[in-house]
């Protein structure tokens, strides 16, 4: 038998069992999101050393380094992060932050109704985020590259940032020219008020990069992505890079895909003002606090 209907046979094989009624698949993804610009915020505060400062980018690191675990069907998924033991120094400000980068929860997607669903905290409340899938405009590529046992093809599109996940926020750092040479003459209030988040912006559109499988022809992938002929196993997307480790298909073990019910219903736009007023709040009064000083107690909480 060569190599050619070997294969044929494989995927029919595999076409076979997605169409079974009971079809369900599991996938693993490890999630990365730089923090370069969160940590060089710190940067320049007499009141955080080079050990705290050493500290809080190793903190940062670890605690936007996480595992995810899929679970699919046919027509729906929930994405979550896999449960660890908390490190010393992850909780309070750590959790918070983590929530703000969008991390917790279970993320739920209908690809059949085009409707997702994910509960978050936020500053000790529970919302339940509510809305219609996102709709991305994919350009797909004849180009290829290998993933673990599968060969995937790429696709791009650009996707509005939410303005409730912060791990797109940059910082808008001025031209050299621009800056002011008499930074001698600074007084210590004007240091002492400079705020942790002065000087960030948030882009208004990022381009996202998949790579997704036809092997497996389900129109799933990590949390909000969808809509590719085939579970996408790969997705760079601004900051933030998520990449399949693993894949079962029809493990032993069948796992609940439903929508969580927990928490106060919003739409996804009335979730970002709650969270973007929330958070303008929090910079007023820190600015009244110290600035860096009140946010570095957070962090280190």
């Amino acid at each position: 038998m060569n190599k050619l209907v070997s294969l044929s046979l494989v995927v029919f094989g595999l076409f076979t069992t997605l169409q079974a009624q009971d079809f369900q698949g599991m996938a693993v993804y490890e999630s990365k999101t730089s923090t370069s610009d969160m940590a060089a915020g710190f940067r320049g505060n007499r009141e955080v050393t080079p050990e705290m400062q050493k500290q809080i980018e190793e903190r940062m690191k670890s605690m936007f380094e996480k595992t995810y675990i899929l679970n699919f069907d046919k027509t729906a998924s929930i994405y979550k992060e896999e449960e660890r033991i908390e490190q010393p120094g992850q909780g309070g400000g750590m959790r918070f932050m983590s929530s703000m980068m969008g991390g917790g929860g279970t993320h739920y997607k209908n690809v059949k109704e085009k409707t997702f669903s994910v509960d978050k905290e936020f500053m000790g409340k529970e919302f339940l985020v509510s809305d219609s899938l996102p709709r991305l405009d994919w350009q797909l590529s004849g180009e290829t590259k290998q993933i673990g046992n599968y060969l995937c093809f790429k696709a791009t599109a650009v996707r509005k940032v939410e303005q409730s996940d912060f791990r797109n926020y940059r910082r808008n750092t001025p031209a050299k020219d621009e800056k002011k040479e008499d930074n001698k003459e600074e007084t210590k209030e004007e240091k002492k008020t400079t705020n942790f988040t002065d000087g960030w912006e948030m882009p208004k559109e990022v381009v996202v990069t998949a790579w997704y499988t036809p092997d497996i022809p389900v129109s799933q992938g990590p949390e909000s992505y969808w809509g590719l002929p085939g579970l996408i196993l790969e997705v760079s997307d601004g900051k933030t890079t998520i990449l399949c480790s693993k894949i079962v298909i029809n493990p032993k073990e069948k796992a609940s895909i439903k929508a969580p019910k927990k928490g106060k219903v919003v739409t996804q736009q009335e979730y970002d003002k709650i969270v973007t007023e929330k958070m303008e709040e929090m910079r007023q009064m820190n600015q009244g606090q110290g600035g860096n000083r009140g946010f570095q107690m957070r962090v280190g909480g």
